[in-house]
């Protein structure tokens, strides 16, 4: 039996003249956290939403455990949504708005009652039923809205942002509960966020799009240590992009500085390296076995836990180190930016 709960294939969705969706190929898991991530037009929105049936794609299929479902109506596919704005129903209730699609679906008195008490203990919202909207905390809104979503024993859970309303520290603490909770459901969940700090903590699987295209699928390990394009490597973190060129088999050059690669290469094909910022540290003198680059410190930023260095390279490049423990000491004038080659990851694919 397939551990696939969810497929789109070759999906593309039109508005009017404008190609927003781009053959878009993706599997899904049955019981993975898997995040759609990208900046604002990205298509993350419009991909979720034809999975719950708001929009039919243009072209492709949507397989929800492989039966086709891209032309079934919302009601009639077993998938359950929660919204950024949460759209609970201001005249009902806390028992009533979680108990509204079990309405729909004509469960019986006894099964509304059992599952709707199940699901607010579990969002750990035990006596609060009669409450309404405007009497919680939006933190308690949102509680209210997955535990909505969560009583239609979906098929697919599906969140678009739904904790961009939070405040930071409520947002960090609501993150790990909804995780946990998934865990422990074995739910499969697609999750909307152009947050990169919940993609990365959160995800079993990360989406990353780009104006309605994929620019790559992975662990979030595989997205922020091996990133297949520059986007990739820029959106997600922070990081230092190098344009180099294969110099023989196993070495690029940046500019004048030789850089040993452990993958082969192509003579004088260009590739971009990426180099994130804790990988780098600085020196007063060049460091044997390392890749040394002069550089004259040009700005820093003390961030508690480290010093940020803003730097420039004799060769006119701007570079981004962080310093983690630094003590009192800060670090100023002409330098060397130090690291091992092995922490530099080669991209092939130039797509920006």
């Amino acid at each position: 039996m397939s551990d696939l709960v969810l497929q789109l294939k070759k999906i593309n969705k039109y508005f009017g003249k404008t190609h927003v969706i781009h053959d878009v190929n993706i599997d899904f898991r049955k019981g993975d956290f898997v995040t759609f991530l990208g900046p604002s037009g990205c298509g993350k929105t419009t991909l979720l939403r034809m999975v719950a049936g708001f929009y039919e794609p243009d072209d492709g299929e949507i397989l929800l455990k492989g039966e086709r479902i891209e032309r079934i109506p919302p009601y009639g596919r077993n998938t359950a949504m929660v919204f950024q704005e949460y759209a609970l129903f201001p005249h009902m209730n806390v028992f009533d708005n979680v108990a509204y699609g079990l309405h729909v679906k004509n469960a019986t008195k006894e099964e509304v009652k059992e599952k709707v008490k199940n699901a607010l203990v579990l969002m750990q919202l035990e006596g609060m039923e009669d409450r309404f909207p405007n009497q919680m905390s939006g933190g308690q809104q949102q509680r209210v809205a997955v535990a909505r979503a969560l009583v239609m024993d979906p098929d697919v859970l599906l969140l678009d942002e739904p904790l961009s309303n939070l405040d930071a520290k409520l947002r960090e603490k609501v993150r790990v509960e909804l995780r946990d909770i998934q865990k422990k459901m074995g739910l499969s969940t697609i999750y909307v966020t152009h947050d990169q700090s919940e993609a990365l903590s959160m995800s079993d699987m990360i989406v990353v799009l780009k104006d309605g295209y994929v620019h790559q699928i992975g662990t979030p390990q595989e997205i922020y240590f091996q990133p297949k394009t520059p986007f990739v490597a820029d959106f997600i973190g922070t990081t230092n992009l190098l344009d180099v060129t294969g110099n023989g088999k196993t070495e690029v050059m940046y500019q004048s500085v030789k850089i040993p690669m452990e993958r082969e290469v192509k003579d004088g094909q260009i590739y971009c390296l990426s180099i994130r910022p804790e990988s780098l540290f600085l020196s007063f003198s060049p460091l044997e076995e390392n890749v040394n680059i002069r550089v004259t410190v040009m700005n820093q930023m003390f961030l508690g836990e480290k010093v940020r260095y803003f730097v420039q390279d004799d060769f006119g490049k701007e570079w981004i180190i962080d310093m983690f423990d630094p003590g009192r000491t800060i670090l100023e004038g002409e330098l060397y930016a130090t690291f091992p080659a092995e922490k530099a990851w080669l991209i092939e694919d130039l797509k920006k």
